[in-house]
């Protein structure tokens, strides 16, 4: 190997992400994340190593790269590869090629012009409808036939480390029938995972389940935030609004479909059985460890949730599929979120909503504080990443402080 990369690190041969960073001498462009280091592909570029028109690698963000297909960004994963494990290589006794990750931006990855957000998790499904319905019929009549999902804003999809606002708008009091304004006073988090398309259609078009995975270039660990009391009063009849569209962020490294190849996983019974343009064959799941911390200011974070991407009742072919079904065109860069990631264990539970359940079970932090949702100054740190067989494929994190509301 000629470059050393540490033992557990997220970013293994095995894994090669592409994302978009800078330094004080570098503009933004596009990279490969390796052990510490971010290897610059446009410097790589300069040696004349790849076929295809590299002015891709100098944009501000991966989409060109990207529409390139898979078969040149896969070779050129491939190719990074086995240069980084020949001592002879174009990349050998060249540290100039090589940038350390702590002394790099990281940018957005993509420009994202259409957000769709699912509710694919039967655990997060099923506490929720406990929560505010009669147990027994927790799971709307819909949701064991159709990936349910909806359309989300994309301009407030920003890069971990940004920190956002605590929320504001209207919420009903208990016992109220007059609502209130003022900032959210149930601000929570939302474990997810995105996918971020590779190819376009065109309007009309529909994507099988045979084919979507050709279609997604990638993951990336998504904290889909939600304000729990501002969605409570204004989600009927359309869904949610002010309490979603303030900010979702998203971990800045995409790891590539097929680095994550080695983890496939069966995912549960679907029963009943699908409709038609639903059913797939092989495995759809990934097995994927997550989870979620809170730090709050000037504290040591505290783990909160441990949970699992193989949980997933609908799968990344079947959202896919099902969202375009009716012709709906998808582009290159689009994300699509997984929706909040539960298991059956209480510590498994992807939001503070379930975790606290609805504030009767208040969390403790490591400096004795309590926590039913995210305080302000609270950093909120996800992380994910895949281990079998002695290769490990990880996203890094995604990050971001709360300040109090403007």
């Amino acid at each position: 190997m000629i470059i050393n990369i540490p033992e557990n690190s997220d970013f293994s041969i095995h894994n090669i992400p592409f994302g978009i960073f800078s330094t004080e001498d570098r503009t933004p462009r596009a990279g490969v994340a390796i052990g510490e280091h971010i290897l610059d592909l446009v410097a790589v570029a300069e040696l004349d190593v790849f076929d295809f028109n590299t002015a891709v690698l100098e944009k501000e963000v991966l989409n060109d790269f990207i529409s390139l297909g898979k078969e040149i960004t896969n070779r050129v994963r491939k190719d990074i590869q086995h240069w980084l494990q020949d001592e002879d290589s174009v990349l050998a006794r060249k540290p100039e090629l090589f940038v350390l990750q702590s002394d790099a931006q990281m940018h957005m990855p993509v420009y994202i012009g259409d957000y769709t957000d699912f509710y694919s998790s039967i655990e997060h499904a099923t506490n929720v409808g406990t929560m505010f319905r009669d147990p027994a019929k927790a799971l709307m009549p819909n949701w064991k036939h159709i990936p349910v999902g909806y359309h989300g804003r994309a301009s407030s999809i920003v890069a971990s480390g940004e920190p956002i606002h605590r929320p504001k708008g209207q919420t009903l009091p208990k016992d109220s029938d007059t609502p209130i304004f003022g900032p959210s006073q149930r601000l929570d988090f939302e474990l997810e995972m995105g996918f971020i398309t590779g190819k376009n259609t065109n309007l009309g078009e529909s994507i099988s389940t045979d084919e979507a995975e050709d279609y997604i270039f990638g993951m990336v660990l998504l904290n889909d935030w939600s304000a729990r009391d501002i969605q409570k009063w204004e989600y009927v009849p359309l869904g949610p609004f002010l309490a979603k569209n303030f900010a979702s962020h998203i971990s800045p490294w995409i790891v590539t479909l097929e680095a994550l190849d080695p983890f496939r996983v069966s995912g549960p019974e679907q029963n009943p059985k699908v409709l038609p343009y639903l059913e797939f064959e092989g495995t759809k799941n990934y097995d994927i460890n997550l989870e979620v911390g809170i730090s709050p200011e000037n504290t040591e974070e505290q783990v909160v949730c441990h949970s699992n991407f193989k949980y997933m009742y609908w799968n990344m072919a079947q959202q896919l599929a099902h969202h375009t079904v009716n012709g709906c065109n998808i582009n290159i860069g689009d994300l699509y979120g997984s929706g909040t990631i539960s298991g059956k264990d209480e510590n498994s539970y992807g939001s503070m909503l379930e975790l606290a359940w609805m504030g009767t079970k208040p969390l403790k932090m490591k400096d004795g504080s309590e926590r039913k949702f995210i305080q302000d100054g609270d950093t909120v740190i996800m992380r994910g990443f895949a281990e079998k067989e002695g290769k490990r494929v990880g996203f890094g994190e995604v990050s971001a402080k709360v300040l109090p509301a403007k």
